[in-house]
């Protein structure tokens, strides 16, 4: 018998899922990472540190995931909102005189200022309104342990940066196969305050559709993270 799935509802105006990141340029995948689902549970279990063992149990566990836009007006096609980008000044404004302000300029490893001043620009990108199911695999009693976490997490609860906070509760219960969670993703989905239709799905392995390989399954967090891959394969709605 096949473990069953947690159904992770992540919705709000703004989401960012980073993959392939630099610090002066913040992407976002078009969908959650593997990696930031498990940092969002983390810190629900209010789990810090290198969680080494506990990411271990989740390295190989399926992970489905689906994407959904608004439903436009009857006869209307469907479209999503393009990426959002916002731009930053890092450091700048502070007082370097200033022992507590100073510690918010950037600097180098050896603790200098930064070649050209302290002021750093950077970019961010955000995906908008969309709203994403996400299928877990999982033991049963972990699963459960996690659907209470989310009932009353220990830590703030953000989809991908801390100024992208969900809309709605993202622990939607656990339920005995994958298509069991993913039929009630759609009804959640087709709801009158919903009103959203499917854009694509990302399946864990190779399947007919787009494959890729990504970095995004934590071996380890804390400050030295660490990451190997996973083939994920996206596949449009027909």
């Amino acid at each position: 018998m096949s473990e069953p799935y947690l159904l992770l509802w992540l919705e709000a105006p703004l989401q960012a899922w980073g993959h392939d990141s630099k610090f002066g340029r913040r992407d976002s995948l078009d969908f959650p990472t593997k990696s930031g689902v498990l940092g969002l549970l983390c810190c629900a279990l209010g789990a810090s540190g290198k969680q080494t063992e506990w990411l271990a149990q989740w390295a190989n566990s399926d992970m489905v995931v689906e994407a959904y836009v608004r439903q436009g007006k009857e006869g209307e096609p469907v479209t999503r909102e393009p990426l959002l980008r916002d731009f930053h000044m890092v450091g700048s404004g502070y007082d370097d005189q200033d022992p507590w302000q100073n510690l918010l300029i950037p600097k180098t490893s050896d603790g200098k200022k930064s070649v050209g001043g302290g002021a750093k620009m950077t970019y961010r990108y955000y995906l908008q309104d969309m709203a994403y199911a996400v299928a877990l695999q999982g033991p049963q009693a972990e699963l459960e342990t996690l659907t209470e976490a989310l009932k009353t997490p220990v830590w703030g609860l953000y989809l991908g940066r801390k100024n992208c906070v969900p809309t709605e509760f993202i622990g939607q219960g656990v339920y005995p196969n994958l298509d069991a969670a993913m039929n009630r993703a759609h009804e959640i989905a087709a709801s009158e305050d919903k009103n959203r239709t499917s854009i694509f799905k990302v399946l864990q392995g190779e399947h007919e559709g787009e494959v890729i390989t990504l970095n995004d399954v934590p071996i380890q967090f804390g400050e030295h993270k660490l990451y190997r891959d996973r083939r994920v394969t996206v596949i449009p709605r027909e």
